[in-house]
């Protein structure tokens, strides 16, 4: 079994702070860890292999300090790994991140692609059901875990909103993955010693099989316009009231804000 684990280099969302001026995010100072989702999604991988065998890529796309999350993933198990790094993927938004990430993944033999259900950079959920769409995989989202019945199929444990569902689905597929990060598996010494013994494949757009006019900047129809971190919120007004009273005033506030 090849399984294909896309994983990407986030700043630490509790640590984040954005520029007044320029609405951008300073990452000056901020220290960088691998996607949550992406290292859950890694740990499906890794567990499949433990059971299974499997032989296991891990793909970030990012700039040279990216290299850090691959060797973490070395560290954790993975056996393989490919650095998309290229002035040309640059200001990606999801679709053209996912153009890239799709034609890496085109090159490959792959029988499951992993990815997490979202990034805390950007929260969209967008780019693992993009991937499956470019490369026309079956595809289930929000997998908590799943199970190898050893005759090409896989039982899935898919989270929803009122508890979660079993799915059955063929490989090859797509699954995002939502498995807690606290279930991740630690890097081991020996692991962290091999893993900057081991060589990652540093690619660029001529490696992999997608139209360049879909990469980067030019490939990516959506622009953010602008970033801002929640400002306080101003304090309440306490009022000491009968039911009637608070009741009046309350519809009078509504009434104020044409609510009602």
């Amino acid at each position: 079994m090849n399984i294909v684990v896309c994983i990407k280099q986030v700043p630490d969302t509790t640590e984040v702070r954005i520029d007044p001026v320029k609405g951008t995010i300073i990452r000056e100072g901020v220290p960088s860890i691998m996607n949550p989702d992406d290292k859950g999604g890694l740990e499906l991988a890794l567990r499949l292999k433990d059971q299974y065998g499997a032989h296991v890529t891990v793909i970030t796309m990012g700039p040279p300090q990216a290299d850090d999350i691959l060797r973490e993933a070395f560290a954790m198990g993975a056996d393989d790994a490919i650095h998309l790094s290229d002035r040309k993927f640059a200001g990606a938004d999801t679709l053209a991140t996912s153009n890239a990430l799709a034609g890496a993944i085109r090159t490959l033999k792959y029988d499951l692609v992993i990815t997490g259900r979202q990034a805390i950079d950007g929260d969209t959920a967008q780019v693992g059901p993009q991937i499956a769409e470019h490369l026309g995989l079956p595809q289930v989202t929000y997998v908590e875990d799943l199970k190898y019945d050893g005759k090409g199929k896989l039982e899935v444990r898919k989270a929803t909103e009122d508890g979660y569902q079993r799915v059955e689905v063929p490989m090859p597929c797509l699954l995002t993955a939502v498995v807690p990060v606290k279930e991740a598996r630690y890097m081991s010494v020996p692991g962290i010693i091999e893993a900057y013994q081991k060589e990652t494949k540093v690619w660029s757009a001529d490696n992999i099989d997608v139209d360049e006019a879909k990469l980067g900047l030019k490939g990516s129809p959506t622009k953010v316009f602008k970033s801002f971190s929640k400002g306080a919120k101003a304090p309440g007004e306490l009022h000491e009231l009968t039911p009637e009273e608070a009741a009046d005033l309350i519809v009078a506030k509504l009434q104020e804000k044409f609510i009602i």
